[in-house]
């Protein structure tokens, strides 16, 4: 019989995976280690920068500036560190500007793996596996044998958090993510002072299966550019709560068909994601990109209640503060609509419906008509199916427009309005993604359904709705659905 691995046979075959996933492995025994490998790291990446001013690499005292820059702040802000454009003054006096993660070409970055890294805190502490982009230990890797349950190598993260990431520079607590496994399950959540085992999160295909295998999981989740890709587009900083957000898969695999779809064709489309599932960050996540595409004017974030518009707008600035300005009335609507510098955009459809009907808006609002507007409809299925979208899509000549919903509209359950019965995909094109409830069941992202038995039905006469158990050819279940006693239990 085989015997399973232990943490040390798992360790070592996820090192020799990762370096043929492209990670060059590096020997770092402790902080020093990994400052003296940090200062190698970013003059690399940042080579352009320094041969600006005649330099290969930062003299001492500029990088001991630099080491100052960064140890400083929180994990939230030392994220926000990470993202922005950072500076130092050089010895002749002159500013070196550097980056730490290129977010844009995310695979022009350094990567590199470690195992073993000795960190002194309130007592001496040995990390599984860590992974390097630009000298940073952004990734860290936990890891128990098999059979040992995920909530201790969760235990041991926290431990670490609480008593060395934060020790020396500081330098671990630029982790961005954290993986947890015994090899069989293997899961990753966010680095933040709100850490919580129920915001663990497995890896899946676009379909929906999981991926739970260490090996499997490296291969999909923790090959270079992915990871990157994960670190620079899909964590959120959450500006409220100050704490970093990682996308789950569906909302991940969500985000990157919409963002595609504008930035390749013209065609719009929607997404079936079961109601719960987080489709405001979804949502969030996919207009904070899609503002970023210049030939994009404009990405209009649409509810069709007065309530959720101020609820979304919260929603959207505790994600990223004043991310959007709220159009309290229809002129505010249509002055953001004029003012180039307001890209994200939250309204109602009734409001959004005034501003392209009313003559005394359209003189400004017929100069926007050929510019690229991107539309992002919550719950689609709504009022949406009237009058209304029609018109958006016929006054806008260049828009783009993407519906959400937990409940699409397809032939069989159309309603008839005066238009004729319109379906989810009559409106918005193809689904560009699905999420449906029995997926988020079995991912404990929703609740379970709760089930109560209520009695039966023993005869029918024509005054009520009872049955008898007698065989027929079919039953009306509209009237049985409909029926005022059922209703009534």
């Amino acid at each position: 019989m085989t015997r399973p691995q232990s943490e040390q046979q798992l360790e070592n075959a996820l090192i020799k995976q990762l370096r043929g996933l492209g990670y060059n492995t590096v020997t770092i025994a402790d902080e020093k280690g990994l400052v003296t490998n940090l200062k190698t790291q970013l003059e690399k990446h940042n080579q352009l920068s320094l041969q600006k001013h005649n330099k290969t690499t930062f003299s001492e005292k500029e990088f001991a500036k630099v080491l100052n820059l960064l140890n400083k702040g929180t994990i939230f802000e030392r994220a926000a560190i990470l993202r922005g454009e950072q500076h130092i003054f050089s010895d002749e006096g002159n500013p070196i500007y550097f980056n730490l993660l290129n977010q844009t070409d995310w695979c022009k970055n350094e990567f590199q793996v470690t195992n073993q890294v000795t960190q002194k805190g309130n007592y001496e502490n040995r990390y599984d596996v860590t992974i390097l982009i630009n000298g940073l230990p952004l990734v860290h890797i936990e890891l128990k044998k098999k059979g040992v349950e995920m909530g201790k190598a969760f235990d041991q993260i926290s431990y670490y958090q609480n008593n060395s990431f934060g020790s020396g520079a500081g330098l671990f607590n630029y982790t961005q993510l954290f993986v947890i496994t015994n090899g069989v399950n293997t899961k990753y959540f966010a680095n933040n002072r709100f850490m919580n085992s129920e915001q663990t999160f497995y890896w899946a295909d676009e379909e929906n299966n999981k991926i739970s295998n260490l090996s499997e999981f490296a291969d999909s989740f923790l090959e270079p550019c992915h990871i990157a890709k994960m670190i620079s587009k899909y964590i959120v900083l959450a500006s409220t709560n100050k704490q970093l957000m990682v996308l789950r898969p569906y909302q991940y695999y969500a985000v990157e068909k919409i963002y595609n779809q504008v930035k390749n064709s013209n065609k719009n489309g929607y997404i079936w994601h079961t109601t719960g599932s987080g489709k405001t960050l979804t949502s969030f996540k996919a207009s904070q990109l899609l503002v970023s595409i210049p030939e994009v004017y404009k990405v209009v974030f649409v509810v069709d209640r007065r309530d959720l518009d101020t609820q979304t707008i919260q929603e959207f600035n505790n994600f990223k503060e004043d991310s959007v300005d709220g159009t309290t009335n229809t002129k505010s609507l249509m002055n953001q609509f004029v003012d180039g510098s307001t890209k994200l955009m939250v309204t109602t459809i009734q409001k959004l419906n005034n501003v392209i009907t009313k003559e005394r808006y359209t003189q400004k609002m017929n100069a926007l008509k050929d510019k690229k507007v991107v539309f992002i409809f919550d719950e689609c299925h709504r009022s949406q199916f009237g009058e209304t979208h029609g018109r958006i899509v016929k006054y806008f000549n260049n828009c783009q427009l993407f519906g959400f919903t937990g409940t699409p509209i397809f032939a069989e359950n159309a309603v008839k309005n005066q238009l004729g019965k319109r379906t989810t995909k009559e409106l918005f094109g193809d689904c560009l993604h699905k999420y449906v409830i029995t997926d988020a069941i079995r991912d404990t992202n929703v609740l379970k359904f709760s089930v109560e038995y209520v009695g039966k039905y023993t005869q029918k006469n024509t005054s009520s709705l009872q049955f008898a158990d007698v065989e027929v050819e079919g039953i009306d279940k509209k009237e049985i659905y409909e029926s005022p006693e059922r209703l009534e239990k």
